[in-house]
């Protein structure tokens, strides 16, 4: 029969999304960000940033295609030039180039092309990458720019020389000096939670803007690339749990305000959780994910060693996430175990 009918397998109705258009999307929302860290940081941000985009796309491409002998080019995906946009966010501008190269190597060798590429990676290639380097050169990693004093200054007028003359504490390790008891901290050195939102303190390049980062995250929201459980559940638990402290001891925790504006908090909450592969599927599991990322920060940043504690508790929930899947699954009609995920 010339009209026979065909019936192809499932899905019939294409959403229109792409693995390009969702990781391209996410590009353009990090790029107010990216924007306001070369405003602070001037011409070494952009380029830090370049290197590590561009060190992340060859490794991916060498490791494709030399390693795993993949003829597929996979480069154009637009997943290893996030991976490289969020380690240069992570980093502070003054990092040295060759540090930066080794994070991308890391980032995507490990991170990501070691299990296989995308869609096989149980953690968040740049967030590896980044504690990776903090570990290995925690010096170098924790030696923050004030970009108050670069634009004072003058970009231009600060040389790698000079470089420790315009460098300052980060509010998180102010927070937590004060928490301590250390000498030589004081809770006038703390910048008001205003002054942090509009980037008038140390960090990395993706940490100073809070108001680009918020844009950011109405772009994704907007375009339903990611939904709110993740980064509204982080958000919410980071703040009640900081909230509790502070009105516990005021005078040892800070306003849970800068928790929320300072460090990685938003960068984390709302680019790196949400990552698509390594983060839950079903909105219960992102909610539980999401709770557990916020406190798991909030007790590093208050209890722990480290001033910052995102980066950690997103890696720690990353392992958790096949778990997650499982047992928020939703149940099969008439069956009594949970439908399994992935």
């Amino acid at each position: 029969m010339s009209n026979s009918l065909l019936v192809s397998h499932s899905p019939h109705i294409h959403s229109g999304d792409t693995i390009e258009k969702n990781m391209y999307g996410v590009i353009i929302a990090l790029i107010p960000a990216l924007i306001a860290s070369v405003v602070f940081f001037g011409v070494d941000a952009l380029v830090l940033t370049v290197v590590s985009v561009v060190s992340c796309l060859a490794f991916e491409f060498l490791i494709s295609r030399f390693m795993l002998g993949n003829k597929q080019l996979t480069i154009t995906d637009g997943s290893a030039l996030i991976t490289g946009i969020l380690l240069a966010m992570n980093l502070p501008s003054n990092l040295p180039i060759w540090i930066v190269i080794i994070g991308a190597l890391v980032a995507i060798g490990l991170g990501k092309m070691v299990f296989g590429g995308l869609g096989n990676n149980i953690f968040n290639p740049a967030i590896l990458g980044r504690v990776f380097l903090l570990v290995s050169f925690p010096q170098q990693m924790t030696t923050w720019p004030d970009p108050r004093i670069l634009i004072k200054s003058g970009v231009e007028a600060v040389s790698s020389a000079s470089i420790d003359a315009a460098s300052s504490a980060t509010p998180l390790a102010i927070v937590k000096g004060i928490a301590k008891g250390t000498e030589g901290f004081r809770v006038e050195q703390l910048s008001t939670a205003w002054d942090v939102f509009v980037g008038q303190m140390s960090g990395s390049m993706g940490e100073v803007s809070a108001i680009a980062l918020l844009i950011g995250l109405v772009y994704l929201l907007a375009k339903r690339i990611i939904s709110w459980h993740i980064p509204v559940s982080i958000l919410a638990t980071a703040y009640v749990f900081a909230g509790i402290m502070h009105l516990a001891n005021p005078t040892l925790y800070v306003d849970p305000l800068i928790h929320i504006v300072s460090g990685g908090m938003l960068l984390g909450a709302i680019f790196m959780a949400t990552d698509y592969v390594t983060s839950p599927m079903t909105k219960s599991g992102q909610i539980i994910y999401g709770v557990s990322i916020g406190l798991i920060t909030m007790l590093i940043r208050l209890f722990g060693a480290y001033p910052e504690g995102m980066s950690f508790a997103i890696l720690i929930m990353n392992a958790f996430t096949p778990m997650l899947n499982r047992f928020t699954s939703p149940r099969l009609f008439g069956s009594r175990k949970p439908q399994t995920i992935g």
